[in-house]
């Protein structure tokens, strides 16, 4: 069969000739490439879907609840869908294609610098709360692994002291994002924060570091944590205390609570003496002032490690605390980890083997400490525990002495290698060992350190303050704080205070000392160590006034709420929002708090003011005064509060 093409005039046609073929050829070449071109596009087009449909996959598997992946960090969503935590992976990147998901848990197992064990697991452990268990370990490299923690739109307090956090910690951060995060305690950890990025940083390194490995394991770092996302800042707050941390046993002496405890510390330091101690409890008697303990601090031993009174400076120490005694005051003693070298239990500790040692194990390891150099004993050694709770039980016993306030503790006083009888990973546990030395006479002892030791039932300080206004260790420093604040008035050292000095003695400014004293009243317990008398007869009449109201007002609340603590774990020192969940203005506010849910305080910590700014959150309140709130919340500008006051209100039900 053929076909009939029509000839244009003036063209020649010709039937399988020549010139017919060349001319179908010249015609159909754009024919060609469009049909090449559009199976190109088809191709193409298919190519797309398929990578499409296969980082859609990807994608998929990427998530978890909530949880997106990618190679350099994850964030999670609350369940409106705002981004409310990110975590930043500094010290390598993903190799995505070689994770996968299976159930709740995705994985991977390399990275750019190697073979690795990478895992988040999703886990709900009950309807309101949903936590991720995130771990990265490497399987080659010994390098550090750090994670960085954005905290940019949330409210999270980064405090320290001269480069220093405190010695009572966790590994825990609570952020207004109603997130909070623990740092698994496997994991040898270091901690550091850019004001700039408003970034945590949490590594997890070996190398150049006090951690070791666990015995018969490589030195290869492991960076692991939980990070719970709940409804509220609060309420997740209170699941993971229940979770992860331990609850006191019980309440230590209800005394303590009321009655302040009087410290020969800040007015005497190391020139303690019997004669001095014994006129200060007769001033605090003759002032009108009630006691729970006097507190002998340093310095009443000959030397540092010593377990008796320097017969010096305590002639008949016997009969001095017969006379307190038969005056009503009962009386505890300083003491301390460290023997120094010139001590003459320096050598029975080292024969005996009581000391934190070199690495080699060899030698006692020598530490400096403020008040010189010796060593410290291994609190991991059984022998060690036994010999220095010994002693002082000895001395309790001879003297009738109450108890005892154990000063250092912090692992910060370890050498930066060093071993003892039991290997210890984590120089933290150090701090653990030392604590339980308290727990005999936990019932007025006081410690200044703490980590895992929320079980130990007795009073934790803070760190020594300094006779100052403002937040560098000074009064804004004491909100918030632990059971026991410090000294009132600070601790009056040279060049760090605030007031007047005749030369050898420092007295802290007056007005500091009042502001002081009127906020230390709404603390759990008050302590005094430079007496009101220091000043003058009105002084001694406002404190007389506050340390009735801290007895009849707050120590009946603080009690109760530390009953509570037992089941709970809350904390009896509240923060404003913890009761205002949604109210950012709650969350900005740090000169103000809450003794459990119903009893707010505004001090002034402001010198030369006699008026503040107050912030009621919602909810009617009563004033000290009388005044009654009901259309909260609200600010209340310039507040009237004179010199004898504090502003505290009551919550009206």
């Amino acid at each position: 069969m053929y076909q009939i093409v029509p000839v244009a005039p003036g063209e020649q046609q010709t039937v399988g000739g020549s010139p017919m073929k060349k001319k179908l050829s010249h015609e159909g070449r754009p024919m060609v490439l469009a049909g090449l071109l559009g199976c190109v596009l088809v191709l193409a087009a298919v190519v797309s879907w398929c990578y499409y449909s296969a980082s859609l996959r990807k994608a998929q598997l990427l998530k978890a609840e909530l949880l997106d992946l990618n190679k350099d960090g994850f964030i999670i969503h609350n369940m409106t869908g705002a981004v409310v935590f990110s975590m930043t992976f500094r010290s390598g990147t993903l190799d995505l294609d070689s994770c996968s998901k299976e159930g709740n848990i995705l994985s991977c197992t390399q990275s750019d610098s190697g073979k690795l064990n990478f895992f988040i697991q999703t886990v709900r452990p009950k309807d309101t709360v949903i936590c991720y268990r995130v771990r990265w370990e490497e399987l080659q490299s010994k390098r550090s692994v750090e994670h960085a923690m954005a905290y940019n739109d949330s409210h999270c307090d980064v405090y320290s002291n001269r480069d220093a956090f405190g010695g009572i910690l966790e590994r825990y951060w609570l952020s207004s994002n109603a997130t909070a995060i623990k740092i698994n305690d496997s994991v040898p950890f270091h901690l550091g924060w850019s004001e700039k990025d408003r970034t945590l940083r949490f590594q997890a390194r070996y190398q150049d570091s006090p951690f070791k490995p666990a015995e018969g394991q490589q030195a290869l770092p492991e960076l692991s944590y939980r990070v719970c996302v709940g409804l509220d800042v609060t309420s997740i707050h209170k699941y993971m205390v229940r979770r992860y941390f331990p609850k006191p046993s019980k309440v230590p002496s209800p005394e303590v609570f009321k009655q302040p405890l009087w410290s020969t510390w800040a007015l005497h330091k190391t020139a303690v003496t019997q004669d001095k101690l014994l006129q200060y409890a007769s001033d605090i008697t003759e002032h009108g002032f009630t006691c729970s303990h006097l507190e002998l601090d340093d310095r009443y031993t000959s030397d540092y490690g010593e377990f008796d009174f320097d017969p010096q400076k305590f002639p008949n120490a016997s009969g001095m605390f017969d006379k307190l005694r038969e005056d009503g005051f009962r009386v505890s003693l300083w003491t301390h980890p460290f023997i120094n070298y010139d001590s003459i239990n320096f050598g029975v500790a080292v024969e005996k083997g009581l000391f934190v040692r070199e690495p080699s194990g060899e030698l006692p390891a020598l530490v400096r400490w403020w008040n010189g150099i010796g060593g410290i004993l291994d609190f991991t050694n059984p022998e060690a525990r036994e010999w220095y709770s010994s002693h002082l039980h000895m001395i309790k016993t001879r003297y009738g002495v109450t108890s005892f306030k154990f000063d250092a503790g912090e692992s910060s006083y370890l050498p930066r290698q060093f071993s003892t009888m039991v290997p210890l990973s984590d120089p933290s546990t150090f701090t653990r060992r030392y604590t339980e030395m308290v727990i005999p006479f936990s019932e007025r002892a006081e410690l200044r350190v703490g980590y895992q030791s929320q079980d130990i039932s007795c009073f934790f300080r803070i760190i020594d303050r300094d006779s100052v206004w403002g937040y560098e260790l000074g009064l804004k420093s004491i909100i918030p704080t632990f059971v026991l604040p410090d000294m009132i008035g600070g601790n009056a050292y040279p060049n760090r205070t605030t007031g007047t000095s005749d030369g050898k003695n420092v007295l802290p400014d007056r007005e500091l000392y009042i502001r002081w004293l009127e906020l230390s009243a709404f603390m759990p317990a008050m302590q005094f160590s430079i007496p009101p008398w220091a000043y003058d007869n009105e002084v001694v009449q406002i404190a007389q006034k506050f340390t009735e109201l801290h007895k009849t007002l707050v120590a009946p609340r603080v009690l109760e709420l530390a009953g509570e603590v037992l089941d709970t774990g809350d904390p009896i020192i509240r923060p404003l929002w913890w009761i205002a969940i949604n109210d950012e203005a709650a969350y900005k506010i740090d000169s103000q708090f809450l003794i459990g849910d119903d009893l707010m305080v505004a001090p002034v910590l402001e010198p030369g003011k006699q008026e503040r700014d107050i912030y009621l959150p919602a909810g009617r309140w009563r004033s000290y005064k009388g005044e009654h709130f009901d259309k909260c919340p609200m600010y209340l500008t310039d507040y009237p509060v004179d010199l004898d006051e504090i502003a505290f209100f009551t919550w009206v039900h």
